[in-house]
Formats: structure tokens, C-alpha cells, sequence
């Protein structure tokens, strides 16, 4: 998924009962550990595993939060508003991380006040169950569940809520299942009255017949993509502004861009949830607060930023050091090391000779691009797509970037003279906002040194996936980050890298289509043994680094600031995000 997610130890043909995820985090606020001196590092960071829960697990409520109250209201200063929020629409993060209170599927990830992550059924009894290898899972739906509304959340909602994800009209959101099911390849949506039959509903119990086995498929569930719709309330295109909420909280109000706001959503019951608890009365967001901006409200801790938390926003590259060196203030960070890996694609359709791919990569200006993101302490500089935290990770550096971290202009000018391309155009896509186009005049600096001409072209924060994902975008490179969905190699190079996944609104950017890499792709995902499948997502990694398809940027070290009277703001190792169904409001 773009930008952070998780990773884990199983390959997609094993049926496995755990998965792993980075735990090195600390901050304040209760919960979060104790600000160590040292910032942490990605390399060398430790994983731990996520089990799969039992029935007792899947059982609400949720464990309460020791010293926590109810009531108040808790505020976010955010950068940009949710280009999307129908379930079906969302593959980012932070549209991800914001719907947790709203937004429930079949399974979900349950923190335990210690750091550990356990993958438990949401709004199914229990995280599912296989007996045929993982051909098949079955899930049934707990008794006493309700929408915003006081309807019941029935089996029909279940079925549609799978089937519309196969609807013309969603084009952004993950494809898993929907590649998984048999018949998938040929349904087209409920819309026209035809259900497919590999989803069988019997009573409460919901089973999806898979097109080959997958171990995993209960974690790929526990995505937000997948979290249910109700069928009676589904608008099509119009549900991606406000979708009706299974969770604690429901949509009282939104201003496209410039706010929105949560309330209780008075049908939950906690009883049915092991996953969410519900401090707050209310959640107000709003939107518009470059980096900088927020971060001085923080540091200032006045009025109602007193009890604001964020979900985007980590501390400015510009208040870094002010923040991470003064004890007090470090007191209200959270500090979190998860497995994206930012970077740069290049489209391989525009970009077609590999030296000049290659010439882009020793060209990269990494050490400037990490001084003007605020240093070592908040990123760490990239060579591979994989992570060190993630499972399958192999060290190398095919491009010097450890030798010459801020660049090799005349590597890279040779092997542009090589190819006949001194003067070569670049249309670089990037984010809208401050520090983006810092980043944005340094990588144009070191590129014209080398050779190139290079176009810089913001694009809006709240639309950018949106735009680059686009087959005829207009784009040379464009800014993205990814991680697994649900943790292991597949999510990360079939849904990136293989030439299978082009297309409007898919996340392979660079529109990658090397007949290598699509056959070692499809082999690597048949391996059953973990450590081998491990190594051959590694190799797959090299693959297309040798192809020259990214220009790897960084591994983060996120660094999210709150005010004084926010209680217990931890990581959501699961999620890989602030937990914001365990915040409080202090009194």
C-alpha cells in the first residue's frame, strides 16, 4: 500500500499463524515507552510476530486503557483532506489510518497496551478458518452488529461489499480479492442483478472459494480496502464522500478539503469489538496545515492544540532538531521505525533505454534530499525497495550510494553519452508542499549536473495518488512510497512491479512489464517454504533494481508530535499508525 504497512514471515501458498512487524517505537503520552537519546536506526531493527488470534481473542470489547476517561474532544492538524473513503477506493495510509474509527471489516488487527499486534476477527467471530490448505476460508458474522443507522449488518451487506469491488467504477483500491476469487477474472459487479458464485453465504457464514491456496488471506482481509458496505446505502461513486460507519465514531460533518468531524456513533456496541475503544466524544480534523505549521502549534501547546494528535503531519524538517533534542518536548513524541520504503519510479514506457534509468539512479542527490528532510534521525537512506525490517530483505547497492551518497554527476553524464541521451527531458511529479519543493530544486540541481532537463510539476496532495496512477499521466518520475498490505514479498512486487498490475488507478507506477521479473514474480508467490520464499522476494528485488525501474529514496523514522492532554498516543504496529481508537482526552 502506498506509503506504511506491514510485513511478515509466510509465504502467500503456506496456511501460517503469524506474521511479523517492526516494534522498535517509543514517545510519551502513557503507553507509547520512554524518548530514547538515539534516535533508532531501520537497519539492525528487530521484528516480532503477529499471531493470529483465537474466538476468545475476536471477543469484545476491547482492553481498556489503564487511566483513561471519556469525553472531550480530540483535534488533528492535517495536511490535505482523504481523496478517498469508500472502503473499496482506499490503497493509502492515511485514508487507512483515519477510517479505523469508522470503517470495520471481517478481521482487523487487536494491540495489546505492550507493543504487540494480534490479527483477530472484526466483525467476524474469529480471524477465519481453512480446511482445505487455504483453497478456501470461511468467516461468520458475530451476532448484534449495526450500522450508523440501527440497521442490522446482515449477509447481503457481505456479499455486496465484495462483489462492488469489482464495479468499473472503483479503480484505486487494492485488487487482491478480487484477483483470488474464482470466476474473478470475468465477474464485472452486482450492479446488473449476477452474484459470483466462489462467495457462499450459508446462515451467517461467508466462505470464498480461492483460484489457488492462500495462507494469508486473512490477513489481506484485515485491510481497509475490505471493510464492509452496506448494501442498501451504497451510492456508487457518491459513497467515497461519507460511507456509512460500522464503527464508534460516524461522519457528523465534512467540508471537502477543510474539515471533518466524528461523533459517537450511538448503534456501536462494544461488546462486539475486541479492537476499538472509544475515549473521546469527538474527533475533529482539519486540513490545510503544512509540516511546519502544525508542528509550531504543537511545540506552542496552546488552547484546543493541547489536545491534538496527528495522523499525517510528523514533526518539520525545519523544528527536528529543536524538537528531538529538548527532553520535555521529546516527552510528546511518537517515534516509530515501520517497513515503507519511499522512492521515485520511473516510467519505464517514456523512459525506455535502461542507461538512462541508470544514469537517473547514480545521478540521485540522497544525502542533500535527507538533510532537507530534517537528517539521519527521521530518514534513512534507501539502496533496495524492501526494507531491512522486512522478511526477505538483501542488502546491496547497485548504484554506489553508500560511496557517493550525494551523487555521481559524471557516472552518470557517461552513461547518458553512452546512450546517446545528454539532454534528455525529465517530467518530475511531486507533492504539493513546502518541503517537496526543496526536495524538488535539489533533484533538479543534481540531474541538469548530470545531463538532464528537467520539468518539476507540483500536483495536489489530496489527488496525487490519484493523478500518477494514471496510464497516460505525462509523468518521467514520480514521488511514492509503498510497503506490504499485509506483510510479505507478493504485496509488494506483484502489486508494484509486475507487468499483470498496469493500469488506471493500479499502484505499478513505473509500468514495469519485463517478462523476467513477471515469471519470477508468479514463481516466487508458489513457494511454500517461508525462508526460501524470503530469498526469492529479495532476488526479485535486485531484479528490478538491475532494470533500473526506481530510484530508491529512503526508509522512514516517523516522528509524530501531540499535545500535552493526549493520553496514551501509541503506535498501531498493525495499521503502522497512530492508534486513534486508544487516544483520550485528559481531564
Amino acid at each position: 500500500m502506498a506509503f506504511s504497512r506491514r510485513n511478515f514471515l509466510i509465504a502467500t501458498g503456506v496456511v501460517a499463524a503469524s506474521s511479523s512487524v517492526l516494534t522498535a517505537c517509543g514517545g510519551g503520552g502513557g503507553g507509547g515507552g520512554s524518548a530514547s537519546n538515539d534516535a533508532p536506526k531501520v537497519s539492525g531493527s528487530k521484528t516480532t510476530e503477529i499471531p493470529v488470534g483465537t474466538k476468545a481473542d475476536s471477543t469484545g470489547p476491547a482492553p481498556e486503557v489503564e487511566g483513561a476517561v471519556k469525553g472531550g474532544t480530540i483535534y488533528s492538524l492535517e495536511q490535505f483532506d482523504m481523496d478517498h473513503m469508500d472502503p473499496a477506493q482506499i490503497y493509502v495510509s492515511t485514508e487507512a489510518a483515519i477510517t479505523v474509527p469508522i470503517l470495520r471489516g471481517l478481521t482487523g488487527y487487536k494491540l495489546d497496551g505492550k507493543g504487540g499486534v494480534t490479527l483477530v476477527g472484526d466483525l467476524a467471530t474469529d480471524a477465519g478458518t481453512t480446511k482445505d490448505g487455504g483453497k478456501s476460508w470461511s468467516f461468520t458474522l458475530k451476532d448484534g452488529l449495526k450500522w450508523e443507522d440501527g440497521a442490522d449488518i446482515t449477509m447481503d451487506d457481505v456479499r455486496h461489499t465484495f462483489e462492488r469491488t469489482f464495479a468499473s467504477f472503483v479503480t484505486e483500491g487494492p485488487r487482491f480479492v478480487q484477483q483470488f476469487l474464482e470466476g474473478g477474472d470475468k465477474y464485472k459487479g452486482p450492479y446488473e442483478g449476477k452474484s459470483l458464485d466462489s462467495i457462499e453465504i450459508d446462515g451467517k457464514t461467508v466462505t470464498f472459494r480461492l483460484n489457488e491456496p492462500r495462507g494469508d488471506f486473512n490477513f489481506t482481509l484485515a485491510m481497509r480496502g475490505y471493510a464492509l458496505v452496506p448494501k442498501k446505502k451504497d451510492t456508487k461513486e457518491k459513497y467515497d464522500k461519507q460511507p456509512v460507519s460500522s464503527g464508534p465514531y460516524r461522519i457528523k460533518s465534512r467540508s471537502i478539503g477543510k474539515s471533518m468531524t466524528f461523533v459517537r456513533n450511538e448503534h456501536w456496541d462494544p461488546k462486539t469489538d475486541p479492537i476499538r475503544n472509544a475515549y473521546p466524544d469527538t474527533f475533529e480534523f482539519t486540513f490545510g496545515f503544512q509540516p511546519l505549521a502544525a508542528t509550531d502549534r504543537y511545540i506552542a501547546d496552546k488552547g484546543n492544540d493541547q489536545y491534538a494528535v496527528p495522523i499525517f503531519n510528523e514533526v518539520a524538517a525545519e523544528r527536528v532538531a529543536q524538537v528531538l533534542t529538548n527532553a520535555e518536548m521529546k516527552k510528546r513524541v511518537l517515534t516509530a521505525v515501520d517497513t515503507a520504503t519511499y522512492y521515485w519510479p520511473i516510467n519505464t514506457t517514456r523512459i525506455t533505454d535502461v542507461k538512462v534509468r541508470q544514469a537517473i539512479n547514480y545521478a540521485w542527490p540522497h544525502q542533500q534530499l535527507q538533510t532537507i528532510r530534517g537528517g539521519a534521525s527521521i530518514t534513512e537512506i534507501a539502496t533496495t525497495i524492501f526494507s531491512p525490517v522486512t522478511p526477505g530483505y538483501t542488502k546491496f547497492d547497485l548504484y554506489g550510494t553508500t560511496k557517493k551518497p550525494g551523487g555521481d554527476p559524471a557516472k552518470a553524464k557517461a552513461l547518458l553519452k553512452e546512450a546517446g541521451k545528454v539532454g534528455q527531458k525529465l517530467v518530475i511529479a511531486y507533492q504539493q508542499s513546502d518541503n517537496a519543493v526543496k526536495q524538488a530544486v535539489a533533484i533538479k540541481k543534481a540531474l541538469e549536473e548530470a545531463g538532464f532537463k528537467v520539468v518539476n510539476k507540483q500536483v495536489d496532495k489530496s489527488t496525487f495518488y490519484t493523478q500518477i496512477g494514471k496510464i497516460d499521466n505525462g509523468f518521467d518520475l514520480m514521488a511514492a512510497g509503498w510497503s506490504p498490505d499485509w506483510p510479505n514479498g507478493y504485496s509488494v512486487f506483484y502489486t508494484c512491479w509486475s507487468g499483470e498490475n498496469i493500469g488506471n488507478g493500479r499502484s505499478n507506477y513505473a509500468q514495469l512489464n519485463d517478462t523476467s521479473v513477471n515469471k519470477a514474480i508468479e514463481a516466487a508467490s508458489k513457494i511454500t517454504d517461508s525462508e526460501e520464499a524470503n530469498k526469492a522476494w529479495g532476488a526479485i528485488d535486485r531484479q528490478v533494481m538491475e532494470l533500473a525501474a526506481v530510484v530508491p529514496d529512503y526508509h522512514p523514522i516517523r516522528n509524530w508530535m501531540y499535545g500535552s492532554k493526549v493520553g496514551n498516543v501509541v503506535y498501531d504496529a498493525g495499521n503502522t499508525c497512530v492508534a486513534l481508537c486508544k487516544v483520550y482526552a485528559k481531564k
